[in-house]
């Protein structure tokens, strides 16, 4: 195992990114073109039925119904039209403006500006009132679309006339990973992100480039959960114990130890929220290991 990439076989594979980026660039491509759905649509009485209740036979949709009287309402717009612009059409997003269309609100029913339903199969599956954070919207989707989103049909959008070019820099990412050199890769994943902040596949790749610098395995001398199961209180040491874990593709037993961490040295109990936070996002958001130890660290915090 002399391949850094080949660590994060239970967390990310980074080889896929490229894959992933070049379906999301086909997607764009057709967007632009006009050749294919749009990530993000206003919602009329005249494009309901057809973009909304007819595009929900393919993928899930999410309608915010929502007022620009309300700051609220324009914050999750504003959140969720970039989160889609970077989700490869994996969702849709429409906008209902309630005041100006408000026999589209009607039609939802709701009681409560804003309010965000999720279709899937015609019908509503899902919903929330006011507003989310950016990160609790992102968890929400990631689950929306891991557990709706293959029962419906998928897009069947238009071919592209020709391949969309891959983004050399993912290459360059890749094999600055190869030859061990955490700095360089990491600064190429936070280049893609500047210039497209929601791609949620690469913020993966950094941070697993960072886990990777972090337990830098080519220079370890020592086991590095031998000597945590020795110094059970070393927050250090179980830091980076839990890091070998995930790479070594056990996050189970990484989130085991950093929640007994956490009832063992209760004073660094935000600490370590934090650090298993920053793991939790490593992996899809539906993972049944990462849903599991999430309940069990809000029982060990509340």
């Amino acid at each position: 195992m002399n391949t850094p990439h080949r660590y994060v076989s239970g967390a990310i594979d980074l080889g896929e990114v490229k894959a992933r980026a070049e379906a999301r660039d086909q997607a764009a491509q057709q967007v632009a073109t006009g050749t294919g759905p749009a990530p993000y649509l206003t919602v009329t009485p005249q494009n309901f039925e057809n973009d909304v209740v007819r595009r929900s036979l393919e993928v899930p949709v999410v309608v915010l119904v929502g007022t620009p009287r309300s700051p609220e309402s324009e914050q999750l717009r504003a959140d969720l039209q970039q989160l889609a612009e970077g989700a490869g059409l994996s969702y849709i997003v429409g906008y209902v403006d309630a005041d100006a269309t408000p026999e589209v609100a009607q039609a939802f029913g709701v009681q409560v500006l804003p309010t965000v339903i999720a279709l899937g199969g015609g019908r509503p599956v899902t919903q929330f009132e006011g507003g989310q954070p950016a990160d609790a919207l992102r968890t929400w989707l990631d689950a929306l679309v891991t557990q709706v989103g293959p029962q419906l049909s998928g897009l069947q959008a238009a071919p592209a006339e020709e391949d969309a070019p891959e983004d050399p820099r993912l290459g360059q990412a890749l094999a600055a990973l190869n030859a061990g050199d955490f700095d360089v890769a990491i600064a190429v994943y936070d280049e893609i992100l500047a210039e497209t902040p929601g791609d949620q596949d690469i913020v993966q790749a950094r941070d697993t480039a960072k886990l990777l610098q972090r337990l830098d395995p080519a220079s370890r001398t020592e086991d590095p959960v031998a000597a945590a199961d020795a110094d059970p209180t070393d927050v250090e040491k179980q830091f980076t114990a839990a890091d070998a874990e995930v790479v070594a593709g056990a996050p189970e037993r990484a989130f085991d130890r950093l929640l007994a961490l956490m009832v063992a040295v209760p004073g660094e109990k935000l600490r370590v929220r934090d650090r298993l936070v920053e793991l939790f996002a490593l992996f899809d958001a539906a993972d049944p290991r990462v849903t599991g130890a999430r309940t069990r660290m809000a029982s060990v915090l509340f």
